[in-house]
């Protein structure tokens, strides 16, 4: 065969190869609709966290995705429906690693678990998502700090996120054995304060330290909570001994 012929086919292959992959499969119906509810929620987490369940309209999250009003009722029945999709989607994920640190931690300390220690598994996982997630995750931090402080939003907690939070007592009652069962309840009370304020990245602290501080520093808050809530515990323990003998 004349080389000119070998050339020419070879470069006629190479041509049709390229083109079958300019050519894109088409999504699905299915791929589409997930697509764009994802785009939805991520729109909609956005402005909740920022304006809350009543502070945003379905016409607000469809001006922002660029789709009608109208269409959004395809996929979400009205606004609360959406805004339990959104605290949702992401609460799943952050209560089964959490729950899954958990277990892999007593399990690591041999049946003898520390404050610290359960602190570390609980708090650091969650950090963790903040810090490697983007800006959709700390959206969503963001939202959970504003939303637990509404009775509303403290139902959407409790059902979302009390089997990983009891879990994280049983631990501690482990660690404490002699710890009064509300001291255990209101050292929690205390680590969750803190750490909803963290997610909602007010700036105050960045304000009030001059810039040394920054309040989406997780890495910082990382390094330091969990001992500084952990000595917390021990000082609620002492002063219930102290008590005692006196």
């Amino acid at each position: 065969m004349p080389k000119e012929a070998t050339t020419s086919r070879a470069g006629r292959g190479g041509s049709v190869k390229k083109a079958a992959a300019r050519v894109k499969k088409r999504p699905t119906k299915a791929e589409q609709r997930a697509e764009m509810t994802e785009q939805i929620l991520d729109v909609a987490e956005q402005l909740f966290s920022r304006h809350g369940l009543y502070g945003v309209t379905l016409k607000d999250v469809a001006s922002q995705v660029g789709v009608h009003h109208t269409l959004l009722n395809y996929y979400f029945k009205d606004k609360k429906t959406l805004f339990d999709a959104v605290i949702a989607r992401r609460a799943e994920v952050t209560s089964s690693l959490r729950m899954q640190a958990l277990d892999e931690y007593e399990a690591a300390s041999g049946g003898r678990p520390t404050v610290e220690g359960a602190l570390h598994a609980f708090l650091d996982t969650d950090l963790d998502l903040y810090i490697q997630g983007g800006e959709n995750w700390k959206n969503y931090g963001a939202l959970s700090a504003l939303v637990s402080n509404t009775p509303y939003g403290a139902e959407l907690m409790d059902q979302h996120f009390d089997p990983v939070v009891l879990r994280l007592i049983d631990l501690l009652k482990k660690a404490m054995p002699d710890c009064a069962e509300e001291d255990i309840f209101w050292g929690y009370h205390f680590v969750t304060g803190a750490l909803m304020l963290t997610l909602a990245r007010t700036g105050r602290i960045d304000r009030l330290s001059g810039g040394l501080c920054r309040s989406d520093d997780y890495d910082a808050v990382k390094e330091r909570m969990a001992g500084f809530m952990a000595a917390g515990f021990s000082a609620i323990r002492k002063r219930r001994e102290d008590d005692a003998t006196d």
